[in-house]
């Protein structure tokens, strides 16, 4: 039997330019301007210093916030949440990982459930069979090389969400799987949220 025990409060329902304002800081500094002694140790074992991102490619960075913000319209931040941190496993991001968990601690997520999302499929009664369709098609399309999306993984989703929202289910997807990227090949460190040096949750 599934039991849908998902618990937000409603700190979670933040306002579209609050969400876009926290995920563009969320890569603005680079890890060295977060905490300088990490960030030369991070250097140091690289041979060399990386681009902050956001000052590198301003409109690249800007399209990457905008798209961001679209795609988690409509969605239960239970669910961003959990999309999110399947993907940060998966792409074993463990900045955007340390972040997006705390994120869901304070929307109301318990500890149980996120000790659980990295093994949903052993612990399905956590999860609402509508979080587990959206879990399964996370890891399908952050490993789709592996192979594709499969017919039964997509239907299951399409069965527990409607067009539009599978739509930006599917974004929400694609924009993780984006800052994971980002966040991999820039260096950032766990651990040193961005945001919160510059005035974001």
């Amino acid at each position: 039997m599934t039991t849908n025990t998902t618990s937000v409060s409603s700190a979670a329902n933040e306002t579209e330019t609050e969400t876009a304002t926290a995920n563009e800081t969320e890569f603005e500094a680079g890890s060295g301007r977060v905490d300088e002694g990490r960030g030369q140790a991070l250097a140091g074992r690289a041979g060399t210093s990386r681009i902050d991102f956001a000052k590198s490619a301003p409109k690249v960075f800007r399209a990457l916030v905008g798209f961001d913000a679209a795609a988690r319209e409509g969605l239960d931040p239970a669910l961003v949440e959990l999309i999110q941190i399947r993907a940060s496993h998966l792409n074993h991001c463990a900045y955007c990982l340390h972040m997006h968990t705390n994120d869901a601690r304070k929307a109301g997520e318990s500890e149980d459930r996120l000790h659980m999302v990295a093994v949903w499929r052993e612990a399905r009664h956590f999860f609402s069979e509508r979080e587990q369709a959206a879990l399964a098609l996370t890891e399908a399309v952050t490993l789709v090389a592996d192979g594709g999306v499969p017919d039964a993984v997509y239907a299951q989703a399409a069965a527990h969400f409607d067009e539009q929202e599978l739509a930006h289910v599917l974004a929400l997807i694609f924009t993780i799987n984006t800052w994971n990227r980002v966040a991999l090949s820039t260096g950032k460190l766990a651990g040193t949220d961005s945001r919160r040096q510059v005035g974001g949750v």
